[in-house]
């Protein structure tokens, strides 16, 4: 399925985001201004002192301009040195503020999306918007902005110096004006689409990668490596083809440029020859002009050749004021919650047009009841879970919280009222302590030693080396899948949502941890609204309800027994289960519900 990618900002858009980022700097970028201006008036000092010492060679000036030339050469390389710093510094602390901010506003804005968005995106565009982009826009304005205020300063005071010396000379170095014109034009109109596709095809390749390296174990047991190893060539080749079509046009670029420079720099020697001639200027003079067209096309070419970094730049940060202005779900409320039953009704749901997963189920969970969902895989119970905890939004049909309905509830109502417990948890990089505070951050050492006592993780909890002040996550004490789960129960009791989704909390965790799990899982749902989603019938036992589901449809609901009683498809099911496990005990294992068909999803 191809990927729909977040949507990238227009012109207008990014400017008024530039416009908003910058708007309260505007006296440290007005600073940095004044400081880079006065530095190229400055370096104007240099090839006009090189002028007096030829002439004071030549005879055409006295001696003692020598001194006042050499003076002026180290005062002007001084001063344009230290007012050059100075201009950088605080274009700096303009621009770097700016880019902290739109960095904390993207993240920020990607956390509140809705998952459903994020996943159809792949996370591979998210991930090279937050990296690759912001890495473009931070060089950009790092190294870019500075030098090209710089040397369009540069070039506007050079051309005036230029005509001081004698306007013949300006008329000169106008030559090349017209190559460089076309070939900015040309460039700009030929490689504006070609850096955006490059940057998309960047995004595609990230979202390629991180899908065959993130499936990989699924990968490798239905022998799909051979596909996602072209899938991913495919996307890198598109990659390499733009990266490619982009040197190109770059190689091109500045060929055209160096053209340009050879045709004004003959113009300005022929000029100043005649001219010395004619006696109209010094030899001096002549030098100085031929010295301030050679200084003038450095400037010209950087700021021609930053229109690389810029166009690079301004692509990213049209991705990532795209990110800003992707649809959200940020709405008020209009009704609260007046309970913790759920309502589901006349729902259908698919992730793709024309392949429905759910097929119009209607579902009501009372207030304190526990539901288990079973069927076989593709039957639809996580996508059922998914729509129930306001992570997929349904083609059609309504699902309520407390009798209302989730499309009238914020997001923060939603999260605050139902909390989904996947079997896929993330142990993030830092102490214990501050892992399960991501869930209540106010929470005392007391309050967490007691949530973790609950799900049953006092034991190893205390063997760590310091206890919650240990290093868990990425680089630090390596933690089981069970441990892991048992975090992200802990996590749900201290977080205390009325409603709690479990969707196969327990699958990854081997048969006497799963075990484990389960009573976990029962402590952490006790006085809460539960759904949930198990291959294990010893755990579906358990419940209150149990809803069985086949092709994206409900067709059995009832207690443990009264399904047993009418010997359907739970009851085959219970049968199958409780024969492995009596196998299992001889030396077998016991299948996972509905294995008898296919794996559960």
């Amino acid at each position: 399925m191809t990927p729909e990618l977040l949507p990238v900002a227009s012109g207008r858009q990014t400017l008024r985001a530039l416009r908003r980022l910058l708007g309260t700097r505007r006296r440290v970028l007005a600073g940095a201004a004044a400081a880079l201006l006065f530095a190229s008036v400055t370096g104007l000092a240099v090839p006009l002192a090189i002028g007096w010492l030829v002439d004071a060679i030549t005879g055409e000036r006295p001696p003692t301009m020598v001194t006042v030339a050499l003076v002026t050469l180290v005062g002007a390389a001084a001063a344009q040195a230290v007012l050059t710093h100075s201009g950088g510094v605080l274009v700096a602390r303009t621009t770097e503020p700016a880019l902290a901010q739109l960095r904390e506003e993207v993240v920020d804005t990607a956390l509140r999306l809705p998952t459903s968005t994020v996943e159809r995106a792949g996370t591979g565009d998210l991930i090279a918007r937050v990296t690759g982009d912001i890495e473009h826009v931070s060089e950009a304005a790092q190294d870019a902005l500075g030098v090209f205020v710089s040397s369009l300063l540069t070039i506007v005071l050079t051309i005036a110096g230029l005509a001081v010396l004698d306007w013949r000379f300006g008329v000169a170095a106008l030559l090349a004006v017209p190559i460089q014109a076309h070939t900015l034009r040309w460039y700009l109109k030929t490689s504006s689409p070609i850096y955006a596709a490059n940057r998309r095809s960047e995004g595609a390749r990230g979202s390629q990668l991180l899908e065959a390296s993130g499936g990989a174990a699924t990968v490798r047991a239905f022998g799909l490596t051979g596909a996602q190893r072209t899938a991913v060539l495919d996307a890198s080749r598109v990659a390499v083809r733009q990266q490619l079509a982009a040197t190109r046009v770059l190689t091109r670029f500045f060929g055209r440029l160096n053209v340009a420079e050879f045709v004004g720099l003959a113009a300005i020697l022929a000029v100043g020859f005649v001219l010395v001639g004619s006696h109209a200027v010094t030899i001096g003079a002549a030098a100085a002009a031929a010295l301030y067209f050679s200084r003038l096309f450095d400037p010209i070419n950087t700021v021609l050749a930053l229109a690389d970094t810029v166009q690079q730049a301004g692509a990213s940060l049209t991705r990532l004021v795209g990110v800003l202005h992707a649809p959200r779900t940020d709405r008020a409320d209009t009704g609260r919650p007046t309970g913790a039953a759920v309502t589901v009704r006349g729902v259908h749901a698919s992730y793709r047009a024309g392949h429905e997963v759910l097929g119009g189920i209607d579902l009501a969970v009372a207030a304190g009841e526990r539901v288990a969902l079973i069927g076989t895989s593709g039957a639809g119970k996580t996508t059922l879970a998914r729509v129930a905890a306001g992570l997929h939004e349904p083609d059609a049909g309504v699902v309520e919280i407390g009798g209302v309905p989730l499309a009238e509830l914020s997001d923060d109502t939603v999260r605050a009222s139902v909390l989904l417990l996947s079997q896929e948890t993330h142990v993030f990089a830092g102490t214990l302590r501050d892992d399960l505070r991501l869930a209540a951050p106010e929470a005392t050492d007391e309050t967490l030693t007691a949530a973790l006592a609950r799900v049953g993780a006092t034991g190893w909890v205390t063997a760590l080396p310091g206890g919650l002040d240990t290093r868990v996550g990425t680089g630090g004490h390596r933690l089981t899948a069970a441990q892991e789960q048992q975090i992200a129960l802990a996590r749900l009791i201290l977080r205390d949502p009325p409603v709690a989704i479990l969707d196969e909390a327990s699958a990854e965790a081997g048969s006497a941890a799963a075990r484990e799990l389960e009573a976990a899982a029962d402590a952490a749902l006790t006085g809460r609204t539960a759904i949930v989603v198990t291959h294990r019938l010893a755990q579906a036992a358990t419940a209150d309800r149990i809803v069985v589901l086949a092709a994206g449809r409900i067709v059995e609901s009832g207690t443990h027994d009264a399904l047993l009683a009418a010997d359907g498809r739970y009851a085959r099911l219970w049968r199958t289960w409780t024969t492995a496990t009596a196998a299992a005990g001889a030396g077998g294992a016991p299948p996972r519900a509905g294995a008898s068909t296919s794996t559960v999803d």
